[in-house]
This record gives structure tokens, C-alpha cells and sequence, in this order.
């Protein structure tokens, strides 16, 4: 009995060691197993791409390398972490650098919310220190470490850092903007203190000479627009950046164009030392902002680096700020705040190695009738790199003929200011893009008048032209016309050059009975009513005829009319045609886009001539605007000299 229950437990111990042995193998050598589970391609970018900026948290990257040094929490004491993140072996450079850009641009994050605005009490700026630094240790990542950046091109990290950089650029001239910039512009680029920081600044396209520092600043890479199809950035390092400057000083009428108010610009902020050592405890920094439509590269601590850029966003704030659509719509009415004689916008500085693009909105329009024409122009690389645009915006009550002779006073004049000498680029390279009306006087402007208009005037005023000097003289400026030597391409847009039935259609004679010339549009024709008035046909009390207005100058019945479409266009230029119609259906020659005839808007001799189905605003069309590009290529290529490479030096 003895034995059997002997041998009883022996069994149970046995059974007992057994399950022991299977535990420990099931649970406690589990805990040593790695197992492998599969993650969506989504997730697997996300967390790869997560860091301080996307997520709040720092990325794997900066995780590991506090590992790497036995570092689990870097919240709880920030600096001491950051001072022995620094001081730690184990680490590559490398991963040292990335790391500490990261924790810097964490506590330049907490410092904005903690401080906002920056302590008057103190002369040291936390915030503003915090983000310098995060730039200085991604600067010191990127140049001074044992790879160049064209080493680690496809490498994760480095965007990582670059966007570091940039975003740490970016507030960094942002504070100094709000806090530091009375003191900056003061002191005429010689370096100051700021903060702890002796600071050079190279305001560069922000400053303009005539409206001064700056009066808002913007980061592009903020901005969203609605309205326009594409944005267009260039990738690289900096700080995307767009101003807002001071309103020009009010301009005599003998100043027909404007610069933009809105410029954009690129900073960088590199750090002096040559090496790694000298770079981590310099505190002498230079903030320089480059022209990205002159700058695309350039040279920073010895190595050639693409510059961000990004040619949307001025452009954008430009149209939202301009409040074209209102003023367009009471210059047609006459009412106050018109406008009353065209204007040229520059939409960038004005640049003597590109050719000039002129644009021509139509009837009761304004620059934002080419809202995505000149911006997918400009998103284009090689024609932004050979062309600068201008818009012509003009007030389209005027009858034709004198919007004409204004508009193409304002192009001579622009140009003679630009480019006294007549020798630059932009002077022999102009080609005209006209919409509708626009369409007509560009037509106009690369034609040649001789006699034709004056024998198409009324018998009487005719007749006593060469009789009367004064009616000669008046009348003879609007009448009287030459291509413009400059131009040496056209675009016309469904643009009506032998008139519209629209214009005297019941819709277009209330539009025309309710259009009126404000006082200072009817001084600009005070000298054909005076001359007039002396003429000999008029007999003293009798009422003048009515001054036309443009759609009056735009009906198909119009004799005027008749005789300025049959006007030769100068031979030299070449013209091109885009034409809509409504619908498919029926002939081609029949057609119309619901305003303008196809057998209007027809040239013979054209270069070319695409038809696109759409209505009378075919500008914005995709398909117009390829064409536009498509003929801005051609243009290029048929030049004497082939398309220019910008130089990518800085300037």
C-alpha cells in the first residue's frame, strides 16, 4: 500500500513537473518571442512620416536616438535632455543633429504657446530663441555633418529636417517681423542685437524702394485659394514667404502702371562658422530673402542647394485683395471708385531679361478674367523663366477708340520707364493675349489706321478736317494709329473684331442705356468735344451728338466697326485665333459662343485657329489655356536666339 501511494505521488510530481515546464515554455519564454504582424501602406507612411509637426509626438527617428542614450522621457526635463542628448556617445552625428532639431522645434512649439507674446520686461525672447535654434541644429545637420545632403538625397530624414528648417525659418521671420522689425529696418543692414542674436538682414524683393518695409507678411505655405485650379510651389529649402506692401503714393496720370503690392519671396538663415563646432556656438546669423523668379539655386556653406519657392501665392493674395469684381461693375455705371483710365500691373518686378505677356480682359471685366490663364502660365518653368506677365485693366465704357489710344499710351510709357534705352528683352518680345473687347484692341494695337477711320467718320467731320486744326488735333490722336513696334505676337479670344449683333440686342441696349462716363472720364474726351465745338459744321447752340460708348462701338452695324476689322495687321506679327461656339451642332461658320459670331471672331492669316466648345468666357477653359501656353512655346522657339537658363547664382 505503502508503495502504491509512493508511486502515486512520484507520478504526480512528475504530471506536476510536466505542466510546470509547459507553462514556462508557454508563458514565460513568450515574453522573449518577437512576433510579426503586417500593416497597411498607409499606416506603414504615417508612421514613418510622424513627427513634432504632423502628430505632436517625435518621430521614430528622435525616439531612437534617445534610447540610444538611455533616455525614455524628455518632457519632464527638456534641457537636460537636449545637454545630454548632445554630450552622449553612441551616436552618429548625424542622428544627433536630426534629433536635437526635433526637440528644439518641440520646445520652440511649447515656448509660443507658454509665452505668445514676447516679454517687453525682458531682452532675451524665448520663442524667438527656440526657433533659431531648431534652424541651427537642422543648418548644422544638413551642411556639417559627415555626408553632403546630395549624399542622402532619397533618405527620409533629411525631408524631415529640411522641413525643420524651413518651418523654423519661417516663424523665426514671422517674430521678427512682429517684434523686431522697427529695429531691423533701422539699422540699414548693418548686424544688431536681437535677442542673443547679432543679426544681419537682407530684406532683398520684400522691400520695395518706393513702399517700404513690408506692412503684413504671409507664409505661402499657409495660404489656400479658392478659385484657382493649381498652386505652384518649387521644392527646396527656405521659407516660402508673400508681403503685403504700403499702397503706392498717389499717382499722377501720367504714371500708367503699378507694381504689385504682394511680391514673394524665399529666407534662408544660415549661421556663420565653417565648422560643425563654430556653428553650434556662433551667435551671428544672416537672414537673406531671394526673388525665386530670379534665384533657383543657391550656394550655402560650400554646397549648391535648390531654393524653395512658391509663385501662386502672390499672385492669389493679389486677386482676393483687389476687389476688381465691385470697382469693374461701378467704372461700367460710372460711379465712384471706378476706374478711369487703364492701368498696367506688374505681377512681379519688372525684369529686362524676359519677354513681356500683355493681357487684355474684355467688356465689363478686370484682371480676374485671367485668374488661372496667367497663373498656369507662371506655373509653367520655361515660360516663367523667359516671360513676365502684364495686366492691362481698363475701363471698358469708354468707346474703342479711345480706350485704344489710352491703352496704348500706358504700354509705351511702361516700357520707356522700364527700359529707357529700348534695348531689353521685354521691349522686342511682347505678345498680346486679348479677351472679347480685349480681343479688339489688341487686334487694334498691332494694326496700321492710315486714312481708313477718318473716311469713316460722318461726311461732315471729314470734310473739314484739314479745314479746322483744332478738330484735327483733337480727333486726330484716336483716329490715327500704328502698330506697336514691340509687339511681335497676338492671341485673340473669342473676340468679336467685325462687332456682335449682341450689342444692340434688348439686353445689350439696357446695359448701354445704363452706362455712363464719371467726370473724369469725360475730361479724358474733353478735347474732341472742344474741337468739336470749333468745328465749322456746328452752328453755336446746336446739341453735339452723344459720345458713344463701347458697346455702341461694338455692334455689327457699326460703320467704325466695319472699317477697324478690315485694317491690315502689321506683317511682321503673328496672330493666333481661339474661338468658342456653344455647341456642336450645325456649321462652323454659323456658329457663335452666345455673344460672338464665329464669322466675327474668323481672321484669316492666322497662324492658328482652334475651336473650343464653350461659352463667350472660353479664356478659362483648360483647353484655351493649353493653347495659350502651347503658342508661348512656339513663340520661344521661334526666336532668333534659343530660350534662355536662368542663372541660378543669387542676385
Amino acid at each position: 500500500m505503502t508503495n502504491r501511494y509512493a508511486r502515486r505521488a512520484e507520478v504526480s510530481s512528475r504530471i506536476l513537473l510536466v505542466a510546470l515546464l509547459v507553462w514556462q515554455a508557454t508563458f514565460l519564454s513568450g515574453c522573449a518571442v518577437v512576433s510579426a504582424t503586417t500593416t497597411s501602406p498607409s499606416r506603414y507612411l504615417a508612421e514613418r512620416r510622424a513627427d513634432v509637426l504632423t502628430t505632436g509626438r517625435l518621430s521614430n527617428t528622435a525616439r531612437e536616438a534617445l534610447r540610444i542614450v538611455g533616455i525614455e522621457n524628455c518632457r519632464e526635463a527638456p534641457a537636460a535632455c537636449r545637454d545630454r542628448l548632445g554630450e552622449a556617445t553612441g551616436l552618429t552625428q548625424e542622428q544627433r543633429l536630426s534629433a536635437l532639431s526635433e526637440l528644439w522645434l518641440e520646445a520652440a512649439l511649447a515656448a509660443d504657446k507658454e509665452f505668445g507674446r514676447w516679454p517687453t520686461a525682458s531682452a532675451r525672447d524665448p520663442v524667438l530663441d527656440a526657433w533659431i535654434e531648431c534652424a541651427r541644429h537642422a543648418w548644422a545637420y544638413l551642411f556639417f555633418t559627415e555626408r553632403q545632403p546630395a549624399q542622402r538625397a532619397f533618405e527620409e530624414q533629411q525631408m524631415q529636417v529640411r522641413d525643420y528648417y524651413n518651418y523654423a525659418v519661417q516663424r523665426t521671420v514671422e517674430r521678427l517681423f512682429l517684434y523686431h522689425a522697427k529695429e531691423a529696418a533701422a539699422s540699414n543692414g548693418a548686424p544688431r542685437m536681437v535677442s542673443q542674436w547679432q543679426l544681419s538682414i537682407d530684406a532683398g524683393p520684400l522691400v520695395q524702394k518706393e513702399q517700404g518695409a513690408p506692412q503684413h507678411l504671409f507664409a505661402a505655405s499657409a495660404l489656400r485659394f479658392d478659385g484657382l485650379r493649381n498652386t505652384y510651389r518649387r521644392g527646396g529649402l527656405g521659407a516660402t514667404l508673400v508681403a503685403e506692401l504700403a499702397p503706392p503714393v498717389a499717382q499722377t496720370k501720367d504714371v500708367p502702371f503699378l507694381q504689385s503690392r504682394y511680391p514673394v519671396g524665399t529666407a534662408v538663415l544660415s549661421f556663420e562658422g565653417r565648422s560643425l563646432s563654430e556653428v553650434l556656438t556662433t551667435h551671428s546669423i544672416e537672414l537673406r530673402l531671394y526673388d525665386p523668379y530670379r534665384t533657383a539655386q543657391v550656394k550655402l556653406a560650400g554646397q549648391e542647394v535648390p531654393l524653395a519657392a512658391n509663385f501662386t501665392a502672390g499672385y492669389g493674395l493679389w486677386l482676393a485683395r483687389s476687389g476688381f469684381s465691385t470697382q469693374a461693375l461701378r467704372s461700367l455705371f460710372g460711379m465712384n471708385e471706378g476706374i478711369v483710365r487703364p492701368r498696367i500691373h506688374l505681377m512681379q518686378p519688372y525684369d529686362p531679361d524676359r519677354g513681356v505677356v500683355i493681357l487684355l480682359h474684355g467688356f465689363a471685366s478686370s484682371p480676374e478674367a485671367w485668374v488661372n490663364v496667367a497663373n498656369e502660365v507662371m506655373g509653367d518653368e520655361v515660360l516663367r523663366q523667359n516671360y513676365q506677365i502684364w495686366q492691362v485693366y481698363y475701363p471698358t465704357n469708354a468707346p474703342v477708340l479711345l480706350n485704344l489710344y489710352m491703352i496704348r499710351e500706358a504700354i509705351l510709357q511702361t516700357l520707356s520707364r522700364f527700359d529707357p534705352r529700348g534695348d531689353a528683352l521685354g521691349s522686342h518680345d511682347v505678345v498680346l493675349v486679348g479677351h472679347s473687347l480685349g480681343g479688339v484692341l489688341a487686334r487694334l494695337l498691332v494694326s496700321d489706321s492710315g486714312e481708313a477711320v477718318w473716311q469713316a467718320l460722318p461726311d461732315h467731320l471729314g470734310d473739314y478736317r484739314d479745314k479746322n486744326e483744332a478738330l484735327r488735333t483733337g480727333l486726330g490722336k484716336y483716329v490715327e494709329f500704328s502698330a506697336l513696334p514691340q509687339v511681335e505676337r497676338a492671341v485673340f479670344i473669342a473676340a468679336p473684331h467685325r462687332g456682335t449683333p449682341f450689342a444692340v440686342g434688348a439686353l445689350a441696349t439696357i446695359i448701354s442705356d445704363l452706362i455712363a462716363f464719371p467726370k473724369a472720364l469725360q475730361d479724358q474726351i474733353s478735347g474732341v468735344r472742344d474741337a468739336l465745338v470749333q468745328a465749322e459744321p456746328f452752328k453755336e447752340g446746336e446739341a453735339l451728338p452723344p459720345v458713344p460708348n463701347s458697346i455702341d462701338t461694338l455692334s455689327d452695324k457699326d460703320p467704325v466697326v466695319r472699317v477697324l476689322a478690315q485694317l491690315p495687321i502689321d506683317a511682321r506679327v503673328r496672330y493666333h485665333s481661339i474661338i468658342a461656339r456653344e455647341n456642336t451642332e450645325g456649321a462652323l461658320a454659323e456658329s457663335m459662343d452666345g455673344v460672338v459670331p464665329y464669322a466675327s471672331s474668323h481672321l484669316d492669316g492666322a497662324d492658328s485657329e482652334l475651336i473650343v466648345v464653350s461659352r463667350h468666357s472660353v479664356q478659362e477653359n483648360p483647353k484655351a489655356i493649353l493653347e495659350v501656353r502651347r503658342i508661348l512655346h512656339l513663340d520661344l522657339q521661334a526666336r532668333p536666339t534659343p530660350s534662355r537658363q536662368r542663372s541660378s547664382a543669387p542676385r
